[in-house]
């Protein structure tokens, strides 16, 4: 059973509440996880926290800062919340849909790395197996030459010494190797941008240190070796046919529209075209809307995924609830509770460390949130994120076509206290 559009009018520059297309879906998760999720029509949503979310997204999405949104919330396996508000091509006005597709970036983080986890409670990889075991080349090495063991734990949590192209100094290693970051059309294989990864300089001695990175394309390519399978076979067969998501894939469906991104610019997000750059940390990222429709790019483990809110939902309450038979309870709460002791998380801010494969919220009061400790999340930098609290029951999935205004900053703060206000 379909939600209902509620349509209104929209001027050319500037629309006003009523005029934001909504749609609103309340009910049941449904209990079969492999089954299509079900729901219950209703005009408005009735959730006490509905009103707040609402006041979040339609001020953001009115202002122009967000362009268009898909919001989608469930308490205790129950769909409690969905709004799409705004646009999902701003310029022609085409309406932002419920069923939206988007670019997920950085959410293929936790999919990626779920695919491994299940594969080691198969006992087909280990948590501890140096790299080189499955990738015999893949031999990085120090600043100083020494070549240390990499395993698969530091590449889940992100403390083996790698980093990002866009995190690094314009005349850094990956820039001046071509290393691709997975969001570009770079025209890679796989292997080739392995090869270029290793020869980089780590930045620190595995394990001794954390700092985001490229590492879930490294494991990636494990997943493939221990598999015999491409990447994007490995994770349909492993996790999203299971739970029946099957908008969650690397290559978008032909003839498939999907959200035209945006990125952040005054006095409004600029349409992004092809090899867009955003300025972002110490240079910049570089984009490439149509490798979501590349089937000849290779699949990235960190950033390559497209799906739409409402199958990400599933996968992240398949996880809150046990695994759901993809991976063991026993494995969910490793992966979701702090596994790098006192090391600094310092993409995710104060307050937060990592498991494997996700942010883990220790200190809510150091990181100013209203989220019970044992919180678990991530986000990406085509403007999407999303966070479980698994105290309250609570998951919640914002895609926005923002880059990077729905990711981080003002917008994901705010919606974050609305789903706890009172």
């Amino acid at each position: 059973m379909e939600s209902t559009p509620l349509q209104n009018a929209a001027t050319a520059k500037q629309f006003s509440r009523r005029q934001v297309l909504v749609n609103a879906s309340v009910g049941g998760l449904g209990v079969a996880l492999a089954g299509p999720l079900s729901h219950a029509l209703a005009a408005t949503p009735t959730w006490d926290r509905a009103k707040a979310m609402d006041d979040v997204i339609f001020s953001a999405v009115n202002s122009g800062k967000i362009v268009g949104a898909t919001v989608i919330a469930a308490k205790n396996g129950e769909i409690v919340y969905q709004r799409a508000a705004g646009f999902a091509d701003r310029e022609t006005r085409r309406p932002m849909q419920e069923d939206e597709i988007f670019r997920l970036a950085s959410m293929t983080k936790p999919i990626v790395g779920v695919t491994a986890l299940a594969l080691i409670d198969q006992g087909k990889l280990g948590l501890e197996d140096p790299l080189t075991r499955w990738l015999p080349d893949f031999r990085p090495k120090l600043a100083d030459g020494r070549e240390p063991v990499i395993t698969v734990r530091h590449l889940l949590t992100h403390t083996a010494g790698l980093t990002y192209g866009f995190l690094e100094a314009p005349d850094g290693p990956y820039h001046r190797l071509g290393v691709s970051d997975g969001l570009d059309a770079s025209g890679l294989t796989l292997d080739e941008n392995l090869r270029r990864i290793a020869a980089a300089p780590l930045l620190f001695e595995p394990g001794t240190g954390w700092h985001y990175s490229v590492a879930i394309d490294v494991l990636g390519a494990v997943i493939e070796r221990v598999t015999g399978l491409p990447l994007a076979e490995a994770v349909r067969q492993i996790v999203t046919d299971p739970l029946g998501t099957s908008s969650l894939k690397f290559v978008a469906d032909a003839g498939s529209v999907l959200a035209t991104p945006y990125g952040d610019a005054a006095p409004a997000p600029g349409r992004m075209t092809e090899h867009f750059s955003l300025p972002f940390g110490p240079s910049a990222i570089v984009y490439s809307p149509a490798r979501a429709f590349d089937d000849g790019a290779y699949p990235s483990g960190g950033v390559g995924m497209v799906g739409t809110a409402r199958d990400y939902l599933r996968f992240v309450e398949a996880m809150r609830t046990g695994g759901a038979g993809i991976i063991l309870p026993d494995t969910v709460a490793a992966m979701t509770r702090n596994a790098i002791g006192n090391l600094p998380v310092a993409a995710a801010g104060p307050g937060f460390g990592w498991g494997l494969g996700v942010a883990v919220l220790k200190d809510p009061v150091a990181a100013k949130l209203p989220l019970y400790a044992g919180s678990w999340n991530w986000a990406g930098v085509y403007g999407t994120n999303f966070w479980v609290d698994p105290v309250q029951g609570l998951s919640v999935v914002t895609l926005t076509n923002t880059a990077v205004a729905g990711m981080s900053g003002d917008f994901p703060t705010a919606l974050r206290r609305a789903a706890y206000a009172s």
